[in-house]
């Protein structure tokens, strides 16, 4: 493992064999290190405005695989951690194949656990198990609706049941967490950098409970664009 000074003077080499005007803010700094290798300044830095095609995707992207290809070396795969993310990426652009390796990997509990401490991630999660169960009940109604299913009304009103049940239990799931939790703050205190998390937290909780009040009473869930970004937390 190289040490902190061989690590700043190899950030330094690349430094200098990109001045800023010529440094590309689309490309990742592995790409600049893979291609500072070339020696022709004009060469270097004509290169990094023009990056070959992908045919995958159809776009003009480079890659620690292209770029190391671009300056002739045929070395060992992805090295740094940057590298090894990219190249996954790379590899599960299909959504099939991505959807097979997330899953194998949040079988893993450490992944899972360090994977939900994104506030992203844990929505998407969230969302999507509320989100399948919508959209199979929603394929059922249709299928129903479609045909002389005499047991078609009665599955519509179980599934209505089974939301109502669900929205009842999140709700007292909630407020017995808090009344659990609260009580024991008595003594606490916090920083104010803590105190900030919190406050976050809460608006992001009144904009749910708002969302739900106007699901409930008008029967519109879209989310706008206002809200999406709350109870994603940004």
């Amino acid at each position: 493992m190289p040490s902190t000074e061989q690590t700043l003077k190899s950030y330094r080499w690349v430094a200098s064999r990109w001045p800023e005007r010529h440094r590309c803010p689309g490309a990742a700094f592995s790409t600049h290190q893979t291609l500072a290798a070339m020696s022709d300044p004009e060469e270097r830095w004509t290169a990094i405005k023009t990056p070959p095609l992908d045919e995958r995707t159809g776009r003009r992207r480079w890659t620690p695989e292209t770029s190391r290809q671009r300056v002739g070396y045929h070395g060992p795969g992805p090295e740094t951690v940057q590298e090894k993310i990219e190249a996954v990426h790379d590899l599960v652009g299909d959504e099939q194949v991505a959807t097979q390796v997330a899953t194998d990997l949040l079988r893993r509990p450490s992944v899972a656990f360090k994977a939900m401490t994104d506030d992203t991630a844990r929505h998407q999660v969230n969302h999507a198990q509320v989100e399948q169960p919508r959209q199979i009940r929603a394929a059922q109604e249709r299928e129903l609706s479609g045909t002389e299913d005499p047991f078609g009304p009665t599955v519509r009103r179980l599934n209505h049941t089974l939301e109502f049940l669900d929205l009842v239990g999140a709700c007292q799931r909630f407020v017995a967490a808090t009344g659990r939790i609260v009580p024991s703050l008595g003594e606490r205190r916090f920083s104010e950098d803590e105190r900030n998390t919190v406050h976050r937290n809460i608006d992001r909780v009144r904009a749910t409970c708002e969302w739900i009040t106007t699901a409930v009473d008008t029967g519109e869930v879209d989310v706008d664009e206002e809200l999406s970004k709350l109870l994603l937390g940004e």
